[in-house]
């Protein structure tokens, strides 16, 4: 749809306001990434145009300072600065403790805290932050080493099997869809490995892992320590089975997709046309006390000035319309009033999405 910036809100606080929030200091939390009313004014937070955003470490961060960059450049109004975060899970938390009013986290992690699943088990939270739109995705598939007779899913059992580092959100959510039936009798003949990431390319190498997740944002390219295998050893891309796509589609926590190979591929031929992959898709949250205006507004950045975000970091989303941005939305998951005010203004509402506090 196109885009037309004279919806824009008129925004009753008419200025930005620049103080800075006091923050207790970053020592833990969860797992990290790859390596995540309505109308005029009235709102928690009032006018105050400060969002200070919690960002994990990696690709999520240089996503979350072109942001920054961006609204530095094109907004008049927006105080937003970056504040470090342990993960997605750990960003959850510390938003919850209202040590910042916004952050980058993940479906899967919000999923759970909804749940009280994972890490939430034993120590939940009493509320989850709105949705604010779509940052990007981690897209993730497996493939495996030549030589390994594994052509399938189901050739997985009984076999070696690296989904990434123990605490990344994308091994989580890797583990949690194969893990659900039809795909657990599978998953529970894997033997799954532990290591860090930067250990894996050299185990693939001398055959201590047969098969490893791939994954990446589409488009902007893959992790490092998947870019270093494919530099490394032969792979190949390992089917997915009725079950496994029934399991990705079925499980709340991630998307899906299917993308074809030209679009996005290794640097050699993996043996397919297209690649079908489960989805870590990461997300901007707000806190509901965070100012509609400056939510609205930092929509309106990234919405109108995509081009500059992308400029900064290609991982981000790329906005062809304003609906876009809400491609990872869940009807489970309240949408902050300020963004659902944004897209409202600009026709890309769905009926089928709540409004945080109503």
């Amino acid at each position: 749809m196109a885009k037309n910036s004279m919806k824009r809100r008129r925004f009753l606080s008419g200025t930005a306001t620049a103080g800075a929030i006091g923050l207790a200091g970053c020592t833990s939390g969860g797992g990290d990434d790859g390596g995540e009313d309505s109308g005029d004014g009235g709102d928690g937070g009032g006018s105050d145009m400060t969002l200070r955003v919690g960002t994990s470490a990696g690709g999520t961060k240089d996503v979350g300072l072109a942001v920054e960059r961006a609204v530095s450049q094109e907004s008049d109004s927006l105080d937003y600065s970056t504040v470090e975060s342990p993960g997605y899970i750990g960003t959850i938390r510390r938003m919850e403790q209202d040590q910042f009013n916004a952050g980058i986290t993940d479906n899967n992690s919000l999923s759970k805290a909804l749940d009280d699943r994972g890490s939430f088990s034993e120590q939940g939270v009493d509320e989850i932050p709105d949705y604010g739109f779509f940052a990007f995705p981690y897209s993730i598939y497996i493939v495996a080493r030549d030589g390994t007779g594994i052509e399938t899913f189901d050739d997985l059992a009984g076999k070696n099997v690296y989904p990434a580092e123990p605490g990344y959100s994308t091994r989580a959510t890797t583990l949690d869809v194969w893990s659900q039936e039809p795909t657990a009798d599978v998953h529970d003949q894997m033997n799954i490995k532990n290591m860090g990431v930067s250990d894996a390319p050299g185990a693939m190498e001398e055959g201590q892992i047969d098969a490893a997740i791939a994954y990446g944002t589409p488009g902007a390219g893959y992790t490092g320590w998947v870019t270093e295998y494919d530099a490394r050893l032969d792979v190949h891309y390992v089917e997915p089975t009725d079950a496994l796509v029934e399991s990705a589609e079925s499980y709340a926590g991630a998307g899906t997709s299917r993308i074809p190979v030209d679009d996005w591929s290794l640097q050699q031929d993996i043996g397919t046309d297209e690649l079908f992959t489960w989805d870590l898709e990461v997300n901007y949250t707000f806190a509901r006390e965070a100012s509609n205006d400056a939510v609205y507004e930092l929509c309106r950045v990234v919405d109108e000035h995509n081009d500059v975000v992308n400029e900064g970091e290609e991982q981000f989303l790329d906005v062809e319309s304003t609906g876009d941005l809400l491609g990872s939305a869940r009807e489970n998951i309240p949408v902050h009033p300020g963004a659902a005010q944004y897209y409202k203004d600009n026709d890309a509402w769905d009926d089928s999405l709540q409004v945080g506090g109503e």
